[in-house]
């Protein structure tokens, strides 16, 4: 009799047991879904909690196309996770996000919110600061993912790759509570850094092209620009990414681990101010500068949503930021409306070279008045920056707070438009085939962006200044011939490419 009831409470047991496993087995595979991978993170040697990454999900769009329609925000709480904290320092009064995370994923475990999410009213006092509302907002609208931070040597087609060759200070950065400034240049340029993220106040993602002996003078010029300019600004904000010609491959690389360590000796005049244009590697070697190399390395490393990709030599107006965040997350028409892909240009402007750069809408405006302003290589190529509505933009007033001004096309008189933009890691990249010196090294990546039926939104209060000095245009014989070769080949090679790969469009041409 007793051995019986064991043998009872034994197979009962086993039932129990067996029950319990699959129980367990059904909640894991129920959890983690496809595509969706547990990765611990490591910041800077201090391993945190685990973080749950997005890996080829649902893609979103760039912010504002459309409401997340019912089966994406599904997926999207489905994969949602507690996020690394950021240590994205609190500049330009932006503040931090960590609470605004953890408030987010709670919403967004509450079905009844996501309505609310979308559609109430946000409050924003101040539009040079971003809330902890304002910064739920936008996660919940992006919807991006987290991207590394590491040290890599890459390649890229002939050219070899220092990505995060010197990091900036802030560490990490979540995708969608700032914009990332991505910009190129030889160092001899790099006198154009302070003024730039002084108004930027922002993430700067910065490639420079260093073939041969010309990577000494790039990493002093990098020392000088974090050591010697009496503000930790550049170290807070600038990642410096470095790359070269397989054909070109410094005898050296300098180790940033060591000389990074070492003060500069700020008494020496930098690199980029005593040294010569026509001295440099470069130049000796009658190098091409590989402007679109430069342009695509630095925005594949920007680790924000949202990308600026411009010209070292322009400087974007101050606020901007913030402003077109903020903008952003209040989710206004037209951006609510459209279900067109968009980007968002910003408006161009030249100064004299005795006067400041102005600051605000206000001021330009006066400055245009009296031509110690004009509009972007007015002299040089009109038609490359003939922005739609330029003229009724710089009459219109300066207001309180950022919007979508006028929504353009690159069509009609503005077929050969070079806008310089607002966009996202999703739009059209540039071709790493034109030089700087072939010129139309952006019309590939315009085409593109015309076939695609892409929505320009200006903006009604941002722009971008060039560095100050009016440009004129001056003719080069040697450059005119680069240019007509440059112009053949994409005629006779890019364009049928671009044809079979996007089609065509009825008014979009290059």
């Amino acid at each position: 009799m007793v051995g019986n009831r064991r043998n009872f409470i034994f197979r009962v047991s086993i039932v129990i047991n067996i029950a319990v496993l699959l129980y367990a087995a059904m909640h894991l595979s129920g959890s983690t879904g496809p595509g969706v991978e547990w990765v611990p993170v490591t910041v800077d040697g201090s391993e945190r909690s685990a973080e749950l990454r997005y890996l080829n999900t649902v893609e979103f769009r760039n912010v504002t196309e459309t409401r997340l329609p019912d089966s994406s925000m599904k997926n999207y709480e489905e994969s949602t996770s507690q996020k690394t904290p950021s240590t994205m320092p609190s500049t330009n009064k932006t503040a931090s996000s960590t609470t605004s995370i953890a408030e987010l994923e709670k919403k967004l475990h509450d079905t009844s919110s996501e309505a609310e999410m979308v559609n109430e009213t946000l409050d924003i006092v101040d539009e040079n600061a971003l809330s902890d509302a304002t910064l739920a907002r936008l996660r919940f609208l992006l919807a991006c993912n987290e991207r590394d931070f590491l040290p890599q040597y890459l390649q890229r087609g002939e050219y070899w790759v220092l990505k995060n060759y010197v990091r900036a200070d802030h560490g990490t950065v979540l995708c969608h509570e700032t914009i990332t400034y991505t910009t190129h240049a030889g160092f001899e340029f790099l006198d154009n850094v302070p003024p730039l993220v002084e108004r930027w106040m922002a993430p700067v993602s910065l490639a420079i092209h260093a073939p041969g002996a010309d990577v000494v003078p790039t990493v002093n010029s990098i020392r000088y620009l974090r050591d010697c300019l009496g503000n930790d600004l550049i170290r807070q904000f600038v990642t410096f990414h470095v790359f070269f010609s397989n054909k070109h491959i410094p005898t050296k690389i300098p180790d940033p681990n060591v000389f990074l360590n070492v003060p500069y000796n700020c008494t020496v005049t930098p690199p980029f101010i005593s040294i010569r244009a026509n001295e440099t590697y470069m130049k000796q070697k009658n190098l091409l500068y590989p402007v679109n190399v430069a342009r695509n390395i630095a925005r594949d490393s920007a680790l924000t949503h949202y990308i600026l990709p411009s010209d070292i030599e322009l400087y974007p107006s101050p606020n901007l930021v913030p402003r077109f965040l903020n903008m952003i997350a209040r989710n206004a028409k037209p951006l609510n409306t459209s279900t067109k892909p968009r980007v968002f240009p910003i408006s161009i402007f030249e100064v004299d070279a005795k006067v400041h750069v102005p600051s605000t809408k206000t001021e330009l405006q006066a400055m245009l008045a009296n031509k110690t302003a004009i509009p972007f290589h007015k002299f040089v190529c009109p038609n490359c920056h003939n922005i739609p509505q330029r003229q009724q933009w710089m009459t219109a007033n300066e207001t309180n707070q950022m919007d979508v001004f006028h929504v353009g096309k690159r069509q009609r008189s503005f077929v050969h438009w070079e806008p310089i933009f607002i966009g996202t890691h999703q739009d059209p990249y540039y071709d790493d085939r034109l030089s700087w010196e072939g010129k139309k090294d952006k019309m590939t990546q315009g085409y593109i962006l015309c076939v695609k039926d892409y929505e320009f939104m200006i903006l009604n209060n941002a722009f971008l200044i060039h560095k100050p000095g009016i440009k004129h245009y001056v003719r080069n014989a040697k450059r005119d011939s680069l240019a007509a070769k440059q112009t053949a080949y994409i005629k006779n090679v890019i364009m049928p490419e671009l044809k079979k790969l996007y089609g065509t469009r009825n008014g979009c041409a290059l």
